[in-house]
């Protein structure tokens, strides 16, 4: 003979949509405040309470002309429906969150960051997330991110504009490199490949190293300036990320060692922070940087 515990046990647990009804009522104190609140004819209501009560082996309302009142059992148990009900929504919007994990997310990166160093480590994003289309664009300007330009932008300087959500991701390193020929040559002979645009940080210090040293080029181009340095044109401030790995470049012991440093910065408009599908994206660039630390 089964006892009092096993039946319960054995007894129909009680659905979601039952704790629905159950609140309601619980809410309204009424059978046709809660048959208003679902779309329901009271009837209804009034089915799917007694089924879980029966469920349940306990009764939840006293049954009065003018309302149904939480019983002490009722008054028990309404709290925690609460906390069900809470946990209910949770987990509606987690799916749907797991359903927009689609789309394009458009990001706006400096030019040869995105190429040489971002785009080459997003392989194993692609795998995780197949449904999210990368629309990358490489740009020296900021994307204005409040005309949706880009969903999210790196940046080499901490974002200015008010509003914008942003977070350091680390810090990018310069040094001076040349071919085995130009590091072999006395600092005195050296002739150097530089920016055009003297307002970068980068440039300046290059200007001031090199005093008056000619340049055999200026480019507004990052990969022409590397490319030149890697046939010997001449000497030239690169960031490490671009590169490592290359044996065909040395590193050159400079006085003043070279001190310059970019801040690694990824923005995002706060309306578009919350999406999963940007936030998956934000997250991929965060931790790539992150584990080429050492490399940067």
């Amino acid at each position: 003979m089964q006892n009092s515990t096993e039946t319960a046990q054995s007894a129909t647990a009680p659905q979601w949509d039952d704790i629905r009804y159950f609140l309601e009522v619980a809410r309204g104190g009424s059978l046709s405040e809660a048959a208003r609140t679902l779309g329901v004819q009271h009837s209804t209501v009034a089915r799917r309470i007694g089924a879980m009560e029966k469920a349940l082996g306990v009764r939840l309302f006293d049954r009065l002309p003018r309302g149904w009142p939480l019983t002490e059992e009722g008054q028990t148990l309404v709290e925690r429906a609460g906390r069900v009900e809470e946990e209910a929504h949770a987990f509606v919007r987690a799916a749907r969150g797991v359903v927009t994990l689609h789309g394009t997310v458009r990001l706006s990166v400096p030019p040869v960051f995105g190429s040489h160093f971002l785009v080459p480590r997003l392989a194993g994003f692609r795998r995780a997330y197949p449904g999210v289309l990368l629309d990358v664009v490489g740009e020296t300007r900021a994307a204005n991110l409040f005309r949706r330009e880009a969903d999210l932008a790196v940046r080499l300087s901490r974002p200015q504009e008010p509003g914008l959500a942003a977070r350091r991701l680390g810090t990018m390193r310069f040094a001076m490199y040349a071919t085995p020929e130009w590091a072999g040559r006395p600092p005195r002979e050296w002739e150097f490949l530089g920016y055009n645009d003297v307002l970068t940080p980068q440039q300046q210090w290059l200007q001031q190293f090199a005093d008056e040293r000619p340049f055999a080029l200026v480019a507004n181009d990052l990969v022409s300036i590397y490319r030149a340095c890697r046939a010997g044109l001449g000497v030239a401030l690169l960031p490490r990320f671009i590169t490592h790995g290359d044996d065909t470049l040395a590193v050159l012991d400079t006085q003043p060692v070279c001190d310059i440093t970019r801040e690694i910065w990824l923005a995002v408009h706060p309306d578009v922070r919350r999406s999963p599908r940007v936030q998956a994206v934000a997250q991929a660039i965060a931790d790539a940087v992150r584990e080429a630390e050492d490399n940067l």
